[in-house]
């Protein structure tokens, strides 16, 4: 299908100006913030058609709402029939739209100028409102955000723009999604800066502001300014509170930790014990998805309202655990068997959870000590989240925004920049980037780093003619001067490679009137192996050697590599470009 383009006058202002930036920036929070509704209305939508409840976590064990004769086993079938949709959906059509998105998202800003397919958002809005809708305790801020930055690139890509204002674009979709879901338009900012840039311009920030502020008034002009969760007012009243919030810092860091090892642990179970093909896993996996809402209700969608009670300490210690195991299980599960859905919000709940129990036990052995179950359990939310995605900032603001007391400020950064350091402590990778480290994808490595890693079979050269080491002496020279070869590779009779003989010793050798074989005369030099990184190359050449050979597992010279193939493959001075060799084929 041809791509269609903004062009002419109107495509050139939006493409060099920064005010046509700017307009940019402004249509995709618009995008964004309707984008959010819309996902949401369709949540809430699927949900009622499922479970006859607008939100069926705040009536979590009843029956069905249209069909009561069913009563509370109909949580068993729902998960099985949002899987034949949205599994069939993704597999078709976007299968980037599985899991929990955000990481997608990353990964094409690091590594693909910001290049989202534009089917991505609509896939992912349908597939994530059934999954939720269906049971999968999951979070909606992941898909939005995924979203929306589809939205974003593919506008910029619609307006051929360079790819460092495609990735702006994109960033300004995930700000925009995150600002519309939460009614918090600072977080969304921080998120995107954080998390998807990962790193900070003037430019940058004020194209981000723009578009969050855009969708954040979208989304409270359609749903009233409100927040996404009502929270009670937040005091410290002791100095003592501050040792239990560092303290509750270090549980939620670990905690946060906790969930991203358990998350990828069921899908490798998933992994393992699936065989069949992948558009019918969602269906299959959502028959134990179900056996555990049949246990646990609570654990149905997204979860809010069983949050908000849990801050309002409506919940006893053993209940809380119960729930906080429950959700990582849960939403570990949703994730393994293909659902599609963001863990976001469940990083959040698991907070709150660790935070109400840290605060009921904090109650019962020291009453005096001051400070609310809910209080610990905010500090919490933000601190276990901090731990699995390392955003401190975003935590910091986006639960001031979200209470809006400016005294839960320095508990909340005490306890989130602990939660941070020890998961730095423990941990190299967070619960974005583990996904793209599994897929050996590590985001932060420098390109020269990432280059030096790449296989030896992917930048080599085809090897040069070769010489047998009982050819005479006079036919080499004779192929020396044809080649204008420097050095060239000495194999045995079989095609094992020896050595390397270069120019300079034939000529000495023929000057002086010697006859001898021209495998006495080949210098020994390291080879190596196809699959051994560029790196090896260099030290060999760094080392003195006029070229590498690149050998397979029987020592047959499959390539060649000289200066000339390192510079290239570093982005130094151009080559002409040569025929792949029948290895690099391969």
């Amino acid at each position: 299908m041809a791509r269609v383009a903004v062009v002419g006058p109107a495509g050139r202002v939006v493409r060099s100006r920064r005010l046509g930036l700017l307009a940019l920036a402004l249509l995709v929070g618009l995008g964004a913030g309707l984008g959010a509704v819309l996902f949401r209305l369709m949540i809430e939508n699927l949900t009622r058609l499922f479970t006859g409840y607008t939100d069926y976590a705040a009536v979590p064990g009843r029956a069905h709402g249209y069909l009561p004769g069913v009563g509370g086993w109909f949580v068993v079938l729902a998960p099985v029939l949002a899987g034949a949709v949205y599994g069939p959906l993704v597999q078709r059509f976007a299968r980037e739209a599985r899991g929990h998105g955000v990481p997608e998202v990353m990964l094409a800003v690091a590594r693909n100028g910001g290049r989202i397919r534009p089917q991505v958002a609509a896939v992912k809005a349908a597939a994530s409102a059934l999954c939720i809708a269906g049971g999968g305790s999951v979070g909606r801020e992941g898909p939005i955000v995924q979203i929306g930055s589809a939205l974003g690139s593919s506008l910029a890509q619609l307006c051929r723009l360079d790819e460092r204002r495609i990735r702006l674009l994109v960033a300004c979709g995930a700000a925009g999604g995150i600002s519309a879901t939460f009614n918090a338009p600072l977080a969304g900012v921080f998120f995107a800066m954080e998390l998807i840039l990962r790193q900070w311009a003037a430019d940058s920030f004020g194209m981000v502001v723009v578009a969050s502020v855009t969708s954040s008034v979208v989304a409270r002009g359609l749903l009233g300014d409100v927040p996404f969760l009502p929270l009670p007012p937040f005091h410290v009243e002791h100095l003592v509170e501050y040792p239990l919030f560092a303290l509750l810092g270090l549980v939620a860091g670990l905690t946060g930790v906790g969930f991203s090892r358990v998350l990828y642990l069921v899908e490798d179970l998933c992994d393992w014990a699936w065989r069949g093909p992948e558009w019918l896993r969602p269906m299959v996996g959502g028959v134990v998805l179900g056996g555990l809402l049949l246990v646990l209700p609570q654990m149905y969608g997204v979860g809010y309202p069983v949050l908000g009670r849990a801050v309002d300490g409506g919940y006893a210690i053993a209940f809380l655990l119960v729930l906080l195991v429950g959700k990582v299980i849960a939403c570990s599960l949703t994730i393994g068997i293909g659902g599609s859905g963001g863990v976001f919000a469940p990083s959040l709940f698991c907070g709150a959870m660790v935070g109400a129990a840290f605060g009921e036990v904090v109650q019962a052995v020291a009453p005096s000590a001051g400070g609310s179950v809910g209080a610990f359990a905010l500090v919490g939310m933000g601190a276990v989240f901090a731990g699995a995605a390392r955003a401190p900032i975003t935590a910091v603001v986006m639960l001031f925004e979200l209470t809006g007391e400016y005294t839960i400020i320095l508990p909340l950064m005490l306890a989130i920049v602990l939660a941070t350091g020890i998961s730095h402590l423990v941990s190299h990778d967070t619960v974005y980037t583990r996904k793209l480290l599994r897929r050996d994808i590590d985001i932060d490595e420098p390109a020269d780093a990432r280059l030096a890693r790449q296989p030896l079979g992917t930048v080599m050269g085809p090897t040069p003619p070769s010489v047998v080491a009982d050819t005479p002496l006079r036919e080499v020279a004779a192929l020396f001067a044809s080649s204008g070869a420097g050095s060239l590779p000495v194999l045995d009779p079989d095609g094992r490679y020896l050595g390397v003989l270069s120019a300079h010793e034939i000529m000495d050798a023929v000057a002086s009137g010697e006859d001898t074989d021209v495998g006495s005369l080949c210098s020994p030099a390291e080879s190596a192996h196809v699959s051994e990184p560029l790196s090896r190359a260099v030290r060999l050449l760094d080392a003195g050697a006029p070229a590498v050979a690149v050998v397979d597992d029987q020592d047959t010279l499959v390539g060649w590599v000289g200066a000339r193939d390192v510079l290239a493959a570093f982005g130094g001075p151009s080559v002409p470009e040569r025929p792949a060799t029948a290895a690099q084929v391969r």
